[in-house]
């Protein structure tokens, strides 16, 4: 990416850090949304008596949600701005977000899945204009740290969504089986269902408000006029930007690892409670504190990151964590016991850089290209849809413990990427960057 130099340029320009602040809640934000629909893969396959596949279609919508809408989000940033991309995709997320009632009360899973899908739309625009509009919010050469430091916020959310899934969703589970449900009559199987779905609904419809706040507060919140002036374009033509950047071998390649990384992460988080379960023989709760527990050492871990970016390259502790996550993934295959657990939440430390660090390696000197750059690494997120389907697989067919090879293979992927940055020529830092 680049020599790593001092500067003495502020993290954040001082007209932007009112602005800053606000978009750090954005953030938090997503990041529970993500984190408090993980544990739903295994709360409906239990709810509607489900096969792993069949349950991880949850996490094929929320992503795949990510993949159909970071386009018009690039196109919302080029048109008018990165602030009028952050208000739609919030607005866009709180809609789908008290959807979930209307949803706990047909009590269908497509219904549920049609809520994700327009949650996670929203957040997939929010996503695509936040994270560049962080990294403009100051000099290019503190960009990646700026960006690391945004994102450390997210696990905050990430923490807070595990946790209401782990106090509001999972301890509301009914205790029965799926062959106990088989043998219920419809009306207590409905009533057992309904109780079950209103626990699900709950934290969603308190999200939706949370939204709607951080909608308003970003709303009133004036931008400074110079950002005003860049963001605009009244022509919107995307098809040299395209060319450009497909022509970028760093950019094209940082797709690909963003793809496998996000892959990588929500495997890892999704099956969490199914290997703690398998592992140490428990319930949905043991594995929903293992879960809390990886959320936590992702948290504190973005910021011991962030701080050693200062002194170290960040391709070099990309590489340096990813190639100790796919090791932990391997001990995880042959230790499914409470040493592999542990392993499972180390992971949690090496993912805690890895996004922003390839988003920002990705989109460093692209320039006005990186507004439909930063889309194309949010489609990047299609890879959250896709490679858990695959792990499903193998779980259904072998076990959860071996279905974490899956995971493994992902951050390989990562970790080439950051021996092909380290290799690469030096790029130069611009002294500004576009907000």
């Amino acid at each position: 990416m680049t020599t790593h130099t001092h500067t003495k340029a502020p993290l954040v320009s001082k007209e932007m850090v009112v602005p800053f602040i606000f978009l750090v809640l954005c953030f938090a934000a997503w990041g529970a949304a993500a984190n408090m629909t993980d544990p739903l893969v295994k709360v409906f396959s239990k709810i509607f008596t489900m096969s792993s596949v069949q349950s991880a279609l949850v996490q094929f919508s929320y992503y795949g949600a990510y993949f159909c809408l970071a386009i018009p989000a690039a196109y919302i940033n080029k048109r008018f701005s990165y602030k009028v991309g952050v208000l739609t995709g919030l607005g866009m997320a709180a809609m789908g977000a008290f959807m979930f009632y209307p949803a706990s009360q047909a009590m269908t899973y497509g219904f549920f899945l049609a809520a994700l899908f327009i949650l996670a739309g929203g957040l997939s625009i929010l996503e695509t204009s936040a994270n560049p509009y962080v990294m403009g919010m100051g000099n290019e050469q503190s960009a990646t740290r700026r960006l690391n430091l945004a994102q450390s916020f997210n696990p905050v959310g990430t923490n807070i969504g595990v946790f209401l899934a782990a106090t509001l969703i999972l301890p509301s589970l009914n205790t029965a089986t799926s062959d106990e449900r088989s043998s219920m009559t419809t009306s207590q199987l409905k009533n057992i269902i309904s109780a079950e779905l209103d626990a699900v609904m709950v934290p969603y419809v308190g999200m939706a408000c949370v939204l709607v706040f951080i909608w308003l507060a970003i709303a009133f919140t004036k931008t400074p006029d110079f950002c005003k002036k860049k963001q605009v374009s009244k022509h919107v033509d995307f098809k040299p930007a395209f060319k450009r950047l497909f022509k970028n071998t760093h950019y094209r390649f940082g797709v690909i690892a963003q793809f496998f990384n996000v892959a990588a992460q929500t495997c890892v988080w999704t099956f969490t409670i199914q290997y703690v379960m398998e592992a140490l023989n428990t319930n949905e709760v043991s594995g929903g504190t293992i879960l809390q527990y990886s959320m936590i050492t992702f948290l504190v871990s973005r910021f011991v990151m962030t701080w050693l970016m200062g002194f170290i390259r960040p391709a070099k502790l990309l590489m340096a964590t990813s190639l100790i996550a796919m090791m932990l993934c391997i001990y995880m295959v042959q230790m499914p016991n409470i040493s592999g657990v542990w392993a499972l939440v180390c992971i949690s430390a090496c993912l805690s850089l890895m996004f922003p660090t390839i988003y920002a390696i990705a989109l460093h000197g692209l320039g006005d290209d990186a507004k439909l750059g930063a889309a194309g690494l949010v489609m990047a997120i299609l890879g959250g849809a896709i490679v858990p389907v695959i792990q499903a697989v193998f779980i259904d067919t072998y076990s959860v413990a071996f279905s974490y090879m899956v995971p493994a293979g992902c951050f390989i992927v990562v970790a080439a990427y950051a021996a092909f940055d380290l290799k690469a020529k030096v790029r130069t830092f611009n002294k500004t960057s576009p907000c």
